[in-house]
């Protein structure tokens, strides 16, 4: 049965800036999640706290996550890979954490240097830490319908990545498809099998839109009992290590889809739309998003 009500993490100030290839002030960064968050979503997510050789527009996480105005009700996971990120961002008032694996071994080695076995490792310190500190703790997987370096990816792989993560801590699996080339009948596969591992109301679905089928698998994912799924505002944002992956499913479009199916977000999608024209001029580029685009020219 579909949902009555769906929760939207917005990753753009996150996924979608860290992409970019001029470099964004913090005070941006700032006003972008303050005005997400303002629109009515309940969780943004506000920055990365990795090593600049690697994202260096993620740099200033530490004056980005203590220059946040935070309501009430609101939460800023942040992304720290490792225990040094997870004590970098506790150390700047992280009260969410997100922790970020593969079920590709190749792009897990590609991505964060280790192998998924390792990587898990690595997840396990940073889960240990969060549970003594009381800090919440998200965890991604990507690559959950395809690698851009090993093809099609099992889907018995990715429920076995996401029921580690699960069992470790984590309150919900975010699954990605990465470099965005899934289709409904390949995501209801793949969420059948991590459902036997995850339960479904812990899951959520990450989808990037490089063939188009992002919504599409949102459905089937909603089908499926899902009511947790990741958008970025103007659809900014991609993957720096998938070579021609677009950027994740707009904000906009996903709450038009729901608003039309009478799917309850709480979220604005009219302070969403403005939201991601006022961003995409500030960076100099444009939406990908249809229904902020079309919602403009009618406002024209």
């Amino acid at each position: 049965m579909i949902p009555a009500r769906v929760r939207i993490v917005e990753v753009g100030p996150r996924d979608g800036l860290q992409n970019e290839r001029a470099q964004v002030p913090a005070r941006v960064k700032i006003e972008l999640i303050e005005r997400l968050a303002e629109a009515g979503l309940p969780a943004v997510e506000a920055t990365a706290f990795v090593s600049p050789k690697w994202i260096p527009q993620m740099a200033d996480h530490a004056e980005v996550l203590a220059g946040i105005r935070r309501r009430p009700g609101v939460s800023y996971p942040v992304l720290t890979p490792n225990l040094k990120g997870f004590e970098a961002a506790l150390a700047a008032g992280a009260t969410e954490v997100a922790i970020f694996g593969a079920a590709s071994e190749a792009f897990s080695r590609k991505n964060i240097n280790c192998s998924i076995a390792e990587s898990l490792e690595r997840f396990r310190r940073v889960a240990q830490a969060a549970r003594a500190a009381g800090v919440k703790l998200r965890g991604y997987v990507s690559c959950v319908l395809g690698c851009p370096y090993e093809g099609e990816v099992r889907p018995a792989q990715v429920a076995a990545v996401a029921g580690a993560l699960y069992d470790m801590g984590c309150y919900e699996i975010s699954l990605g498809d990465t470099i965005g080339v899934g289709t409904p009948r390949r995501t209801r596969a793949m969420l059948e099998a991590v459902s036997t591992r995850v339960p479904r109301e812990r899951l959520a679905g990450h989808y990037h839109d490089t063939y188009g089928q992002a919504l599409a698998n949102m459905y089937a994912s909603l089908e499926a009992g899902v009511a947790t799924f990741d958008a970025s505002v103007a659809g900014l944002g991609g993957c720096p290590y998938a070579a021609g992956a677009s950027g994740n499913v707009a904000t906009e479009d996903v709450l038009y889809m729901l608003n039309g199916l009478g799917i309850e977000t709480g979220v604005d999608l009219a302070r969403v739309a403005e939201i991601g024209r006022w961003i995409c001029g500030v960076l100099g580029r444009e939406s990908t998003s249809k229904a902020g685009k079309a919602l403009q020219a009618r406002r024209a």
